[in-house]
């Protein structure tokens, strides 16, 4: 009986470490950022396009003109994505694909079009996303009185009329 409880034990152990490999070859969702703005990097500019098309799988996730931002959520470490440039009105498209690695430790990560395209390397076009945090008004809290005209009493102290 022994036995069996103990290859019960390691038949649940062995499941678990399989899930969990499977989990870390899956991977987790992401979020990424296009955006199609200026860049400068060691003193070149390099300008916005007219119209950027992002396609993730085929579906279009982004219609960036300048100075816009899109975004695509997935899993796993890696995307793999089709872009279609037009650079000045009246221009025919340019078709770009890209497979770009996501950090482990990243959720977030922002890629700057412009970069990308002019072959720029990753740190130059890369960056992570940081949310803007915004400044909670520190008013002062109101004390409410109820229509009895008491205001609230915390449980434990002594009220007396």
């Amino acid at each position: 009986m022994k036995k069996r409880r103990i290859l019960f034990v390691a038949a649940a152990i062995l499941l678990l470490i399989a899930i969990a490999a499977c989990m870390m070859v899956i991977g987790r969702g992401h979020t990424m950022y296009f955006d199609n703005k200026k860049l400068e990097y060691e003193g070149q500019t390099y300008d916005t396009y007219r119209r950027i098309n992002v396609f993730v799988n085929g579906e279009q996730v982004a219609k960036l003109s300048a100075k816009d931002r899109g975004m695509a959520t997935f899993m796993g470490q890696q995307l793999s994505f089709d872009i279609e440039v037009t650079k000045e009105k009246g221009d025919d498209p340019v078709n770009y694909s890209y497979t770009v690695k996501v950090p482990y430790k990243e959720d977030g990560i922002v890629l700057n079009l412009p970069g990308m395209i002019a072959g720029l390397p990753e740190e130059a076009y890369t960056t992570v996303f940081v949310p803007m945090v915004t400044e909670e008004d520190n008013a002062e809290e109101e004390i409410v009185i109820d229509e009895f005209g008491m205001s609230d009493v915390t449980e434990g102290e002594d009220t007396e009329p």
